[in-house]
């Protein structure tokens, strides 16, 4: 289509000093009287080409011009920047790069004093950013992929899937694929991934167009309601960790919280970084199952008060 073409052009323009129109047409797989027809359009629109003849000639736009002039308003231009930006602090290859480079072309000066986005835990991320760059590269390409996985109760299995797409969500990346073995579409976390590698085997599945990230609850699940009671203390951390809808506060302070998850080890280790100030109601078996927990806690230290032992023990919880 021709107006696409008349956009190449511009950004072709604002990445060269200087291009011929031949260079142009070759780029564009156009010839070049179809080229000159388009400069002349987009010179009648305002757009400041100057044309220069002979040796070392070519086209290029007058100095100083950017797009912010022409083409994108200035909300359209603080929407994209801000977009990278958070593509950025997610740590995605290469966002730092374009962020630049696209700032560059709308003459914008960064001002991140008033905007800062910090996704990133402590330690290293260049294993993941690595990972996302060949996941990229496979999910564009339909790439099968292998891997191997750390599930919630740190089993390890081998994986064989279909990359769909990534996903960043909760300060972490995922990414949705299907799974041969499993013959369904799942979603796996990336730090749970290890020794990734493409194959050279290609798929023509596509994504499901009903899938969710977050699938509507079934009774067929059966996952279980928890009734959580919450001390007023750590309000903070209950509206920080869980919906609003969810949480209601009771005549005596307590904040009351009631959702569903499946009951796992995972869920008692989450419930006990609430400490003291956490109480399960219901379900009863996660009672019973969060208390023998803290029995086993605590036998671990009057032991080495005991002197009886000091070392930790893995199968002590």
């Amino acid at each position: 289509m021709q107006i696409d073409r008349l956009i190449q052009i511009i950004f072709l323009l604002l990445s060269h000093e200087n291009i011929t129109a031949k260079a142009l047409a070759e780029e564009l797989g156009v010839s070049p009287r179809t080229i000159y027809r388009d400069i002349n359009i987009l010179s009648v629109a305002g757009i400041p080409i100057i044309s220069q003849k002979g040796y070392g000639g070519g086209l290029s736009l007058l100095e100083g011009f950017s797009l912010d002039k022409s083409y994108f308003t200035k909300e359209e231009q603080s929407n994209i920047i801000q977009a990278l930006q958070i593509l950025k602090s997610s740590h995605y290859p290469a966002a730092d790069k374009v962020l630049n480079k696209v700032a560059g072309l709308f003459s914008h000066h960064l001002q991140s004093e008033w905007l800062e986005i910090d996704f990133s835990c402590w330690g290293s991320l260049k294993k993941e950013q690595n990972n996302i760059a060949a996941l990229e590269r496979a999910i564009i390409n339909k790439y099968v992929i292998t891997f191997t996985y750390l599930n919630s109760e740190l089993g390890v299995t081998s994986q064989i899937a279909e990359p769909f797409k990534l996903v960043f969500k909760s300060h972490a990346w995922y990414l949705v694929a299907y799974s041969q073995l499993r013959k369904e579409t799942r979603t796996y976390r990336m730090s749970r991934m290890r020794e990734l590698q493409i194959t050279n085997e290609r798929f023509d599945r596509e994504l499901p167009r009903d899938f969710s990230l977050t699938p509507a609850y079934r009774e067929e699940y059966q996952i279980p309601l928890f009734v959580l009671h919450f001390s007023e203390k750590i309000g903070y951390k209950v509206y920080d960790e869980f919906q609003e809808k969810d949480i209601k506060r009771l005549e005596n302070g307590t904040l009351e919280v009631r959702f569903r998850y499946q009951l796992s080890e995972w869920t008692l280790l989450y419930l006990l970084s609430f400490g003291e100030y956490v109480e399960i109601i219901e379900p009863l078996e996660a009672r019973d199952m969060l208390k023998e927990k803290t029995k086993r806690i605590l036998s671990l230290y009057e032991q080495e008060r005991e002197g009886k032992g000091t070392g930790w023990n893995p199968d002590a919880l």
